[in-house]
């Protein structure tokens, strides 16, 4: 089992920055990925962005690209999520999710989620 914790969510004005974090327990070991989720009001939940706990390649979403950075701590066993230029559009739940595979971009590939932290921008 791995339990994954998110915290670094709030409320910020359109072009403001927001660092998440996502620390690790368990049996990380097991795990060879991890990465970032949303999920927006009414909207399915989506990939944003992965890397490995190695902390080697790293891939975003287009719609986030340029904007956000993943980076993760393997001694910390956390990962951050740090989001520039945030727009209103960015608004939703972020999830982090760990998994074995070597990418983490669809939901099936992932194994264990975090409970969620709300970002919201406003305009």
């Amino acid at each position: 089992q791995v339990q994954l914790v998110e915290s670094g969510g709030g409320l910020v004005q359109a072009g403001g920055s927001l660092r998440l974090s996502c620390a690790a327990s368990g049996r990380t070991f097991s795990m060879y990925s991890m990465g970032w989720f949303r999920q927006a009001p009414g909207k399915e939940r989506e990939f944003v962005a992965g890397t490995s706990w190695s902390g080697g390649s790293t891939y975003y979403a287009d719609s986030v690209k340029g904007r956000f950075t993943i980076s993760s701590d393997a001694a910390k066993s956390t990962v951050y999520l740090q989001m520039n230029s945030l727009k209103p559009e960015d608004t939703a739940v972020y999830y982090c999710a760990t998994g074995r595979l070597r990418n983490i971009a669809t939901i099936t590939s992932t194994d264990y989620w975090g409970q969620g932290t709300q970002v919201t921008v406003s305009s």
